[in-house]
Formats: structure tokens, sequence, C-alpha cells
């Protein structure tokens, strides 16, 4: 993993060594066996009588005593049952009622007066934070090593539960994590001076977590890994203290003794060259026993099988390496966090990444990150696109500090790979990313240097230069993000309306289309308060901070561009780009500040830009710009509404003229129009279609003159397209609009009388437009056709509007059938016919999508008519069978279709689905004939458009139950309309030649035509059941029918066959609970056996389970098959036929068979075409008989 570059980084085996080591290379041997330090101390270890002058007090063990009595679940120990104070260690900590230092000083007099006592206490304290109900004894801390004591307390934890202390949900155990960490700082700060140098509490404690670290029970290794990080940064702080004073000895040594001999004190040189050895021996134990944690624990710990133990290690490492970076900031430690930002947890992850921020945060540290930079650099950068979005935070905020301390750290392209996070959907790495952006291109420029260029240059912005960067970034990567110079809309305008002064670079027309567009974007996002699309995560309510920001926004810019806006119309109305993107500014105005503001002036001044821009555009996006402005500006809330209605109604007035004018000419004139003619309607009937969408026109009557224009061009059939199309638009507007006023108020009959004529002979004229050789007015036609039905159908009497019971309009079949051949037409088309209409275009492939969505919206709109039963469902057969084929481009709208009529009408719905699969079967005869190939690429596909349909049933058998039953009572009854022409031969030729071979491979036939007999006597039919009795009761009854009746019945069962051959139409769908009579008939035969006009093999014997299986089911990959009880009984036949056979049988199938054996087994529930061929199934020995 480590290359041979970093030699220092590259780990060993043992993990030790003199690169593992603090600072000097001391052996601590040890205290690495925890059997062999325990057996050392315990030899050499004094007793201390409590001293005389002390007061009695309760010794720790009577206190374990007493804890143990009273400890709980999981060995969590609660008070003493009497005055409910704690009695224990574990108990004061979890309770942290008293301060840590208090209890630290209680315990350190404990262990003063007897340490064999208080050691007792604190491991018993271990195993306790732990949640271990076992107690550690005098007698076994005494004569028992480490790992017989932790083996001991293994036995004694309570295997019901998994958690421990640590792990516990709730407020209390957080707390006591909390006071657990602190309880072993404040215990090694307190001890500093003292008894952690005695040689005999920290050996102990060591050896005990390391001990504890080593277990295979989780609580322990959790625990104890946890104790002993918080106790190693403990020590690191008691080190780095030393070595503090250790430098302040040393200096006062060095003053005392280049003093003059006269005045150079002996003895304080002796005081202090005692005191810098008392301080290097303490210095040398500190690092013995940082070392014995770091080895015997850390190393093994950091890569534990358990995240959270891993986390502990690596946030602990990092505290140590910026505490003490002297000896923790090296290659030997850092690449335990380099190796660690691999981890397959987030948040272990996580926490690597947060402890190098807190190194790479001091400037001074990085020359010691050098070397881990360049190795570990391009991981850090990978990690910004971690699937976890928290470390993907860290990750560029990481790389952002490496970015403050060293540019040239980073290469060009790892700061792209983090540029285009900019636009993740996700907000936090959005904005983590964006700081960086802005501190790797914006940090380099002088904010005084450049706000002197602008006063030079007259402008009040500095930021010019950072908006034409902006510019160019936008036009390079076509998106662009939100900034907060981005609100300098001052310097917009500015680039946009001043000349450049002298020396200045001029902004090229593509320029300022994307400045524009990037205003409006940023007005809008100012305005709106939206997240950018795609960051969002649900309808979010503003702070009461992000709302004041919002209000004093949208004042900055309506404030601006009342004045701006019509400077700015005025200097771009030529270009419609930029004018339908200027005009979408007013729609984010606090229109109350014209009347506040005493600014009416600045609206006349808008509304004369509006004015110009209409009468010199007719392009649709400028004037659905211009009408939604006037639609904004004439709000009724608004002051301004009168001003604004006037100058719009005068607008109106001037164009309905104009365009009544220019019909008549159109008229009179007919098939001498000139192009003028054609141009001056159109475009004024452009102009008035887009007013009218947002605007009520009626009282100009616009209906009769477009009315007046469709039909001329029906019957004359010389009407230019785009008048048509425009016309058509119009018309429907004018409809809607009528629809509004009388739903609105208490309409007279009259009105509904006038609006059903208009509407009614406006569809007939759509109807007729279906017809039109111009495909712009057919798809026009079309979908107002569809809206229209949509809106008067009898839903428009819902809601208490019975009253409008005149205005329903249902489609009749004529209707109905034009508009499904409309579909089929220009929907459900070729690719290859598409590509030829459109080879040879510069555009193809744009024009390939556009083309797709027209269509979709066609297939849309008719569907609606098809779910709200404006259309009768079965038409929807045409469009089901559809699916497979077009799946690609109108999968998703047709699933749509099929799961909302199934959900108004289940049986319906069966009905369109089986419709649909038999008009494919039938089309499919037609194009071969009646000699199917049943292996052919278009029977399989009707097999797997049925396999779709079923998967969209469910699993829900008993919701399920009458629509399938229904599907297949359609599908046999289509399978058993085509007449076999040879079955009055093959009844006669059964009748005669069945008498004659009565030998056991006919069994088979026998078995299966009595399992069709309904009503018969049970001693006329062949038991079926599974298994040995099965065979056993065939042949007894093989065995014991007399001659006399042998031809009596054959005689039935022929006739009985020659029914079920005619199709029989007493036959009766079968339930859910009893056997069906029908199942096996959709057996198939091989094809190829089919074929074969040789004698039959031998070898097997006819009617094996070949013939029965070589077409595998519908539902055979399915987990759960949704036909699985129809077809056990009738499988359960199946194997009870089999049991007859020979031993010839290579295949012997059991009785029992679990489910997916039987899906095996399954026959395709949907193929028409196998009810077709059962017959052949049925006479597969007929057949064979034959050919002898």
């Amino acid at each position: 993993m480590i290359t041979s570059e970093l030699p220092v980084l590259q780990d060993s085996s043992i993990e030790s060594g003199a690169a593992d080591t603090v600072s000097l290379s001391v052996s601590v041997s040890e205290l690495e066996d925890p059997t062999d330090t325990k057996g050392k101390k315990k030899r050499g270890r004094p007793g201390r009588p409590p001293a005389a002058n002390k007061k009695p007090r309760k010794s720790p063990a009577e206190k374990a005593t007493g804890g143990a009595k009273g400890r709980k679940a999981n060995g969590v120990p609660q008070t003493n049952g009497e005055g409910g104070e704690p009695v224990t260690l574990f108990e004061v900590v979890r309770m942290g009622k008293s301060a840590m230092q208090s209890v630290v000083d209680d315990w350190i007099e404990s262990y003063k007066q007897d340490r064999d006592i208080a050691l007792l206490d604190l491991i018993n304290f271990f195993i306790q934070c732990s949640g271990c109900k076992g107690t550690v004894r005098i007698e076994m801390f005494r004569n028992m090593q480490n790992a017989e004591i932790i083996r001991k307390m293994t036995e004694e934890f309570d295997e019901d539960s998994g958690d421990y202390p640590l792990t516990m949900p709730g407020p209390l155990w957080k707390k006591f994590r909390y006071n657990f960490c602190e309880f072993i700082c404040v215990l090694i700060r307190q001890c500093q001076y003292s008894i952690i140098y005695d040689e005999y509490l920290m050996d102990t404690v060591i050896s005990l977590l390391t001990g504890l670290s080593d277990s295979q029970v989780r609580a322990f290794r959790h625990t104890s890994t946890l104790a002993a990080m918080k106790l190693m940064t403990a020590l690191v702080n008691v080190a780095l203290n030393l070595s503090i004073h250790q430098d302040n000895t040393q200096r006062q040594y060095e003053a005392e003794r280049n003093k003059m001999a006269g005045k150079r004190a002996n003895e304080k040189l002796e005081l202090l060259l005692q005191k810098r050895k008392e301080l290097q021996e303490n210095q040398d134990e500190i690092e013995n026993m940082m070392n014995s944690i770091f080895k015997g624990i850390f190393v093994h710990r950091y890569r534990d099988a358990i995240a959270e133990i891993r986390a502990i290690c690596i946030e602990e490492i990092g505290v140590w390496m910026k505490m003490y970076s002297d000896a923790f900031l090296n290659d030997s430690y850092l690449k335990y966090v380099g190796w660690t930002l691999h981890d397959r947890q987030g948040e272990v992850r996580l926490k690597c990444l947060k402890a190098l921020q807190n190194l790479y945060t001091n400037r001074e540290l990085f020359p010691k990150l050098e070397l881990f930079t360049n190795r570990f650099k391009d991981r850090i950068v990978s990690m910004t696109l971690d699937k976890e979005y928290d470390v993907a935070v860290e990750a560029i905020r990481l790389i952002t500090l490496i970015l403050q301390g060293s540019e040239d750290a980073l290469s060009n392209e790892d700061c792209e790979n983090v540029y285009h996070l900019v636009y993740s959907a996700h907000r936090p790495v959005a904005v983590a990313a964006g700081e960086f952006l802005h501190r790797k291109l914006f940090s380099r420029h002088d904010p005084q240097a450049e706000e002197e260029l602008a006063k030079r240059r007259g402008r009040s912005s500095p930021n010019g230069n950072l908006l034409r960067m902006l510019v160019l970034f936008f036009l390079e990567s076509e998106l662009h993000e939100h900034a907060e110079l981005l609100k300098d809309w001052e310097c917009m305008t500015e680039l946009l309306l001043e000349e450049p002064v002298q020396g200045e670079e001029v902004l090229s027309d593509r320029q300022e289309s994307s400045l524009i567009e990037l205003m409006v974007c940023t007005i809008r996002q100012a305005a709106e308060a939206h997240p950018p699309v795609g960051r969002g995560t649900g309808k979010r309510v503003l702070t009461a901070k992000e709302r004041k920001t919002q209000i004093d926004d949208k004042n900055k810019l309506t404030e601006h561009f009342i004045m701006a806006l019509p400077m700015l119309l005025s200097k771009y109305q030529a270009d419609s780009e930029k004018v339908a993107n200027l005009l979408q500014i007013p729609m984010f105005f606090d229109l109350d500040v014209y009347s506040a503001g005493r600014m009416e002036k600045h609206l006349d001044a808008l509304l004369k830009q509006i004015r110009l821009v209409v009468e010199k555009h007719i392009e649709t996006d400028v004037l659905e710009a211009c009408s939604k402005t006037y639609s904004i500006l004439c709000s009724e809330e608004y002051t301004i509404m009168n001003r604004v209605d006037i100058a719009r109604s005068q607008l109106i007035d001037e164009m309905t003229d104009r365009f009544t004018h220019s019909v008549e000419d159109l008229l009179q004139e007919a098939e001498e129009a000139d192009d003028d003619d054609i141009y001056n309607v159109l475009s004024t009937l452009k102009r008035l279609t887009a007013f009218h969408n947002a605007h009520d026109l009626t009282r100009w009557d616009l209906f009769g003159s477009c009315y007046r224009l469709l039909k001329a061009g029906i019957e004359q059939g010389a009407m230019p397209e785009q008048i048509a199309v425009q016309a058509l638009q119009c018309s429907h507007y004018s409809i809607l609009w009528q629809l509004v006023k009388i739903t609105e108020g208490t309409p007279s009959k009259e009105d509904l009388v006038a609006l059903r004529r208009v509407v009614k002979s406006f569809l007939a004229v759509c109807q007729q437009c279906l017809s039109n050789v111009n495909t712009p007015v057919k798809e026009q036609a079309f979908m107002l056709l569809c809206d229209l039905l949509m809106v008067f159908s009898h839903q428009l009497v819902s809601g208490g509007r019975e009253g409008l019971e005149a205005l329903v309009f249902n489609p009749d079949s004529t209707l109905q059938n034009e508009l499904l051949t409309f579909i089929l037409d220009h929907v459900f088309i070729d690719q290859d016919d598409e590509n030829q209409s459109m080879e040879g275009d510069e555009e193809d492939e744009a024009n390939k999508i556009e083309a797709l969505h027209k269509r979709r919206n066609l297939l849309a709109a008719f569907s609606k008519l098809i779910i709200y039963d404006i259309v009768d469902m079965p038409a929807a057969a045409d469009i089901f069978k559809h699916y497979m084929k077009y799946y690609n481009d109108y999968g998703d709208i047709i699933k749509e279709t099929l799961s909302k009529t199934r959900q108004s009408d289940k049986i319906l719905c069966a009905k369109t689905l089986i419709l649909s699969l038999q008009q494919l079967f039938n089309e499919l005869l037609q194009d071969q004939g009646p000699t199917l190939d049943r292996t052919s690429s278009h029977v399989s596909g009707i097999k797997e458009l049925a396999r779709r349909f079923a998967l969209t049933f469910g699993l829900d058998q008993i919701k399920t139950r009458e629509a399938v039953a229904t599907l297949h009572k359609d599908g046999i009854e289509f399978a058993f309309k085509y007449q076999n022409p040879h079955v009055p031969a093959l009844c006669k030729f059964m009748s005669e030649s069945m008498s004659e071979r009565r030998e056991d491979v006919w069994l088979p036939l026998i078995s299966y035509r009595n399992s069709l007999l309904t009503g018969g006597e049970d001693g006329d039919r062949m038991s079926v059941t599974s298994g040995a009795s099965s065979k056993t009761s065939s042949i007894r009854s093989k065995k014991g029918r007399t001659p006399i009746h042998k031809s009596k019945r054959i005689e039935e069962e022929s006739s009985v066959e020659a029914s079920w051959l005619r199709g029989n139409d007493s036959l009766q769908t079968p339930g859910a609970l009893t056997t069906p009579q029908l199942t096996s008939t959709v057996l198939r035969e091989n094809p190829r056996q089919a074929a074969d006009t040789h004698l039959p093999d031998h070898d097997s014997e006819p009617g094996s389970e070949n013939d029965y299986v070589h077409n595998r089911g519908l539902m055979e990959d399915d987990a759960e098959p949704i036909f699985e009880d129809v077809m056990m009984s009738s499988r359960g036949q199946l194997e009870d036929m089999n049991e007859e056979f020979e031993d010839t049988m290579v295949i012997d199938l059991p009785p029992s068979r679990n489910r997916r054996e039987r899906a095996e087994l399954r026959p395709d529930f949907f193929d028409s075409a196998a009810m077709i061929e059962d017959e052949s199934v049925r006479k597969t020995n007929t057949h064979s008989a034959l050919q002898w």
C-alpha cells in the first residue's frame, strides 16, 4: 500500500520499534505481558496500615460489597437502599452529583491508606462500567492473574442483553460517558505529582486495560479502549507539562551557570541539577507508560472490527498530535490516520478528517505535514465525492485548509474536482465547495485597488471585473452558482447600460445575454428565497432572519429596477431573447413601491416600453412575457391597477380592430391573398392569442372571427397552417374564459345554450381538422379536443354544479375511433420513419427529442380520457399492446394508465388486457397465416407482454381473484372459438381404436380424459391422488373392470371428448378453493415432436414429462407466483399420470414439490396460442397412432 518513496511510513508487523516510541527508546517489556507484570509487581508490594491521625472511613471493599447487593441489570448498581446515596465508585460517576475532583481526591486518599483496596475499587469500576455483573474480590486480585480475572468476569455477563453503559440510550448514559472520561483525566491530573510514579498504580491499571482491550467481549473491549485512550491523552498532557518544566529548569540552570563565579550559587545549581534529573526520570516513566498503551492497545484497536472503537482511537491520536506535536506529529503516527482514511465506515473516515483539520488549521505545523500531504492528498480529494455527505463536506473543508496553507500543494486537476461540487444537490457540500472556490479564485484580488479602479471609471461598485469573470465562467460551463456579488444589481445594470471606458473590453452580444440571464436568476433567488433546483428537501419555512433578508432584497431590487428596467428595455427592445428575460423582472417587484414612492412616471415609462415590444415582436416567448407582465401589474390589490388597465385596454382595442379588418380582407381575397395579408392576420392573431391566455378578452368577441377563419380553411382548404393553429388556440381560450364567467356566477339558460352551441360547433371543427393535411393543425386540433372533452365531461357537474348539466359532452363512437386512429398513426410510429422524416436536419438530435416530447403529450392527453372514463376503456387495448415495443418512449405513461384503469374497474381492465393480447395474436395470424412458428420472436413478444401484464396484478390474490378469473375465461373462450377441421375424423378414430389397443401406454390419456368429466361416477374415474397410491388405485380400477362395460364406457368417454373438442359453453371458471377442471388443457406439446413425421422413439414413453413441461410457465422467474393455488391440483394430476408410466421413465417426480419446482412446471396462463394448441397436446398418442 505504501510506496518505497516513503520508507518512514511503512508499517511493521510488530507495530513497535524506535519509530513508534514517544521520545526515547525506553524498554517497558515488563508491561507487555500482563501475566508477568502482575506477578512481578506482587512480589515487591508492601502493605501500608492506615495512618493514626486519620479519621476512620468506610473502606472501598465495604462499598463494593454494598454495591454488589444493590446492582441490577447489566451489573449497573443503583443505590444502597437506605439513604439513597451512591455506594461504589461506579455509582458516584454515573450519578454525577459530586464534583469529579472531590471524588478523585477521596480515592487518592483511600489509595494512600491501602493501595490494594483502592485499586480493587478502581478495577471494579472499570468492570462495572463495562456492564458486567461480576465483582473482583480481594482474594482474586491477590492470587489470580489478569487473564484469569477477565475470564471469570466474562462468565458473569448478562447474555440476554447486548447493551452496556457506553451504548445505552438516554440522556443519563450520555452524561455517564462524559463523566467516565472526565474521571480518568482528573485522576491522572491529580496524581501527576505523586503516586503516578510509584511503579504500581499505573502498571496495574495499564496491564488491566490491555487485557480487557484484547477480550472477545465487545463491552470490555469498547470500555477499556475508551479508558486507555483517555488515559493516554491525560498522560500526553502530563508529558507536555514535564517538557515545559524541563525547558524552564534548563534555562534557569544555564542562566545560573553563566553568572560570574562570585555571584554563582552552587547550592542552587545543585538543586536545579537534581530537579532536572528528577524531571527527566519522570519524563522517562511517562514515556514508558505511553509506549505501553500505544503498543499494547492502540496499534491493535485502531483496526478493530467495531467502528466505534476505531473512531475512538483515531479521534484521540489526533488530540495527541495537536497537543504534543513535537513528540507525535511525525510520519510514524500520521500513517495510522492516513491508512484509516480508507475505512469502510463513514463515522471513522469523518474522525480522520476532523483530526487532520485540527492539524492543518495551525500553519506552523505545515512543514511536518508535507510528506503526509503528498502521500494522501489524492485520497482526500477523492473523499470530496464520498457517499456520506458529512464526510464529503469535511473533506472539502480539509482541502480548503490545505489550500490556505500551501497553494502549491494542490494541482489544477485537484481544484477542478472540487469546483463542480458547487452544483451539488446537497446544500452543505455546495456551500463548502463554494468557500473553496472563493478562496482559490477571489482571495488574490486587492479590494482597495479594485475600488480605486472602479472610482476612476465612475462606477459605484468594484465588482465589475469579478462579474466579467463570472460571465465567462457561465458561458464556459453553461451553469452558474449564487454568490454575494451576484446581488450587486447596480454594477450589472451599469455594465449593460454604460459605454465602456478607454481601453476597457466591450461586452459581446453573447456576454450581454448571459449577464441578463444571470441577473434575472439572482433576482428570482433573492425575491423567492427558494433553494436552487434539486437542492431543496421539501417545503421549508423561512426563519425570521431569512424572511427579513428576503424582504430587504425585494425592496432593494424593486427600487433599483423600477428606474433601470425601462432603460434596459429601451436599449435591448430589438433583441427578443434579452427582452423575454428582462420582462420577467416585474413579477418580483413589490408593486406598492410605485404608489408609496410616487414613481408613477416610471410605471408609465415601463408600460410604454412594453407596448413598443408588443408592436415590434411576434415571437411567442416575448408576447407571453408581455401578457404576463400586464397581468401582474393589473392585480386588483394594487392601486396602480386602473392606470395599467387603461393602457392594456387601449392596446387590445387597437389590435382587435386591426385583426378584424385584416380577417375581412383575407376572406374576401380568398385564394388571391398575398403574403402581406397573411402576415397581417397571423401577426395580430399571435398577439391576441398570447394576451387571451392571461386576460379575459371575451368582450371583444374574438371567437367569431377565428371561427370564420377555420370554417373557410376547412371549406376551401387553402388556409395557412400557422393561422389555423393560432385560430384554434385563440378559440379555445375564448371558450374557457366563457366557462369561467358562467361557473363564477349564476348563469341563465340562454347563457348555457349559447355556450353549448359554441362548444359543439368548435368540437365539430376540431374533429374535421383531424383529417387536415398539415400535421401541426391535426396535432393542435387533437390536443384541444382532448382538453375540451376533459373540461366538459361528467366531472363538470360535480361539487354541486348540477346546473351545468347542459354543458356536458360525451364523445360518440365515431369521435372515439378518430381519436384512437390519430394516436396509432402519429404516436406509435417506427423509428425508421421518424429518422427518414428528419434526415438532413442539422439539429437532428434536438428535433428527435422535441418530437418525442410532442408524441408523449399526445399520448398522455388521450390516456387521461381513458382514465376518467370519457373514452371507453376497451380502446386502451390498442395502447396496451404497444407496452413492450415502445417501452423506452412511453412505458411510464402506459403503465400509469394501466394502474389508474385498474383502480376504477378491475374486471373491465382485465378484459382490456386480454383483448390487447388477442389483437396481437390476430395480427400475427394475418401476417403468418394459420401455421404459426411458436418459437418466433413475435410469439415470444406476446408472451413477454403477457408476463408483464401478470406482474401488474400484484401479490394479493384475494383482491385480484375475480379479475384474473375473468381474464382466464375470456382467454379460454378466445382459444376455443377456432374449430379444428380434423375433429370428427379424430373422434371416430379414437372411439374405434381405443377398444382394440387397451394397453398400459394409454392409461395417461384415459386418466386425463376422465379428469375432465364433470359429475361422473366415482367408479368410472381413475384416482388421481399423489404418490404411489395413485398408481395402485389406477391399476386396481383397471383390473376390476368387466368387459361388458368396457365398450359402453369408451363410447361415453368419446362423446365427452367430442364435446370437449367442440368447446362446451358450460365450462366454469375455476375458483380458488376448487380443483380447476380446465387448467391442464393449457399444456403444449414440443414443437419438434409435433413436426416429426417418423415413428416415435420407443426408448421414451409417449406422454412423458417432456410432453407436459416443454414450455415453461409465465411466472417461472417470480419469487411469489400469482397463480400458484390454481395450479396445485392440476399439477398433482400430472404427477399421478406420470406415476403410470413404465419403468423406462428417466425422471421420477416426487409427489410433493416445493414452490420453485412447481414454478418450473407452471404453464403460461396468458398464452392464448397455447390454449388453441391444447387439442394437439391431448392427442399426442393419437397422432402417433395415425402415423403407424
